[in-house]
């Protein structure tokens, strides 16, 4: 199977919001781990589109992956696989 070519144009811009609302409905299903990885997906394809482009997405799905998620996914969370307790739970 030949490589894909990348994605230029409204076919780049069509494949931001089917990753952004693929992440979305991991993020209904509480699938976190999925949506973290379509999440990261969406945002480097959205980091490379022109500005035109990016006006070209709803503006739902924008807010939705700049803001909302980072709240959520942001660098400043802790990375998934800490698996650690803390003691304030623990029974004795």
């Amino acid at each position: 199977m030949p490589p894909e070519s990348p994605l230029q144009g409204k076919a780049l811009v069509k494949e931001v919001c089917r990753r952004i609302r693929l992440a979305r409905s991991y993020w209904d299903a509480h699938n976190n781990a999925a949506c973290r990885g379509e999440r990261e997906k969406a945002l480097a394809l959205y980091n490379t589109l022109t500005k035109e482009q990016k006006d070209q997405i709803p503006q739902t799905l924008r807010v939705w992956l700049r803001y909302r998620s980072e709240k959520y996914f942001g660098a400043h969370q802790t990375q998934p696989g800490n698996k650690r307790r803390s003691a304030k739970g623990r029974k004795r």
